[in-house]
């Protein structure tokens, strides 16, 4: 498609609540998601620490069990 203006891009033929709109959600929701992941990914790895340090100082499966739960 072409505008004859920017101001007829922003308006998107009337349209624009919805096209800005979905735009808007999906932006949100792609970076909720990002946050999301980002915590996963943290939460992991203080696990995997907890677990080596465990294993190293001869935890073993008690300590094992107390990190997985």
């Amino acid at each position: 498609m072409q505008w004859e203006s920017w101001s007829a891009f922003w308006q998107m033929g009337g349209a624009a609540p919805f096209v800005w709109g979905s735009y808007g959600i999906t932006a949100l929701l792609v970076a909720g998601e990002l946050i999301m992941v980002m915590r996963r990914r943290k939460d992991a790895l203080r696990r995997l620490l907890r677990l080596r340090r465990a294993r190293a100082s001869g935890g073993g499966r008690r300590a094992f069990e107390e990190i997985v739960e």
